[in-house]
């Protein structure tokens, strides 16, 4: 119920309580669709737009989104003109005359110290983003590197883009996974859920004209069991009718819907390359 965002792609999506919030994304090419904040209520079910306040980050594809409690970090991205945008905004919520957006922070420049962001008792991805060389995503637990999974940093300007890694840490840190492991993939979904990192949505073979064209996505969902570093591939219980399908840079988060903890992921590229805009929630069963 109520307007929606519309079909995109290369979006974002932070949870913060009943809410999430989008931001960014293209319905065509590299083309930024709006700088509105949409909300979709986990609990009616129902969108919006907020009224926000504050400096609001200009229109962007490909950007980054997370949040801490009651704030929305946003960053990086690509701008009209295919510039690559090193900012970092924060979105205050729960405020009774709306969201504000707070002032642009530039990220360090390359060669400077960059700290990592602060521990939580939770492995949800935290501000982060991959630059041209493979810089990681940040994680209060781990992060995703081109090499696996690690709390390393690399001080670089940062291109936005999840999933970016062949999904799990084996030569470098001497800890090799097993089970049904998930062949090398990008601009894939990851969130902790419990013990276990979930992966979906993903691009296995970039197409040939690169943005401007649709690879090859699959719909597989892969889980890491932390505990025992195995991988399990998850089967689908309701049936491939419930199944989102096929599909790759997506906008995704991790909330609760009728007291179950699960994946929220909202429109993506499909096969096709049409943008789509269906909302799909995914909850592992154990």
């Amino acid at each position: 119920m109520g307007a929606g965002p519309g079909a995109r792609s290369s979006h974002a999506i932070a949870i913060v309580g009943q809410k999430a919030y989008v931001f960014g994304g293209e319905f065509s090419p590299r083309v930024p669709v709006d700088n509105n904040l949409h909300v979709f209520d986990l609990e009616t079910l129902t969108w919006s737009v907020a009224n926000v306040t504050g400096d609001i980050p200009p229109p962007r594809v490909g950007v980054t989104m997370t949040s801490i409690e009651e704030v929305v970090y946003v960053f990086g991205g690509r701008d009209s003109t295919h510039s690559e945008l090193n900012e970092l905004y924060s979105l205050t919520c729960g405020r009774t005359n709306g969201p504000s957006f707070l002032a642009a922070m530039p990220a360090p420049p390359i060669g400077a110290t960059t700290p990592r962001p602060p521990m939580t008792d939770e492995c949800t991805s935290s501000v982060g983003a991959v630059s041209p060389e493979g810089s990681t995503i940040y994680g209060p637990m781990m992060s995703l590197t081109e090499s696996g999974f690690s709390i390393q940093t690399q001080e670089k300007t940062a291109r936005v883009g999840v999933g970016r890694a062949s999904p799990w840490p084996e030569e470098k840190y001497g800890r090799p996974t097993g089970g049904e492991k998930a062949t090398a993939r990008s601009v894939f979904c990851t969130i902790c859920i419990g013990k276990y990192i979930i992966i979906h949505g993903v691009e296995v073979d970039p197409s040939d004209l690169g943005h401007l064209g649709a690879g090859k996505f699959t719909g597989e969902v892969y889980g890491l069991d932390t505990e025992t570093l195995e991988w399990k591939k998850w089967v689908d219980g309701p049936g491939p009718d419930n199944h989102p399908g096929p599909r790759g840079w997506c906008a995704f988060g991790k909330g609760w819907r009728d007291g179950q903890e699960g994946l929220l992921v909202y429109g993506c590229n499909s096969p096709t390359n049409d943008r789509l805009d269906d909302i799909s929630y995914f909850t592992p069963l154990y």
